[in-house]
């Protein structure tokens, strides 16, 4: 087994998770079989296969950045239920 149990319970106590000795068992079987079939990747040929970092083809969706009309400062205030000096009055949070 590459995984044993004082390395389950290595992880656990970096966790601050606690187990049972059958638990520990368990896990560290499970995690051995998800590393074996992890490791039948290893076993493809991927010597014509080009390099990814992501498995779809994707493109930056972000609009181009164009200068235009913004609100004005009445206008973003209009809805404020409180405003002093050109800004938005919030009750104080410190004290």
């Amino acid at each position: 087994m590459r995984i044993t149990k004082n390395q389950v319970k290595h992880v656990a106590n970096l966790a601050r998770l606690e187990f049972s000795e059958k638990e520990m068992e368990v896990f560290a079987k499970q995690l051995d079989d998800i590393i074996g079939y992890a490791e039948q990747l290893n076993e493809l040929d991927t010597t014509n296969v080009k390099p990814t970092s992501h498995v779809l083809d994707i493109s930056n969706v972000l609009r181009a950045d164009e200068v235009r009309q913004s609100l004005s400062n009445e206008a973003a205030l209009k809805n404020a239920p409180d405003q002093a000096d050109g800004q938005v009055k919030v009750p104080s949070v410190l004290e």
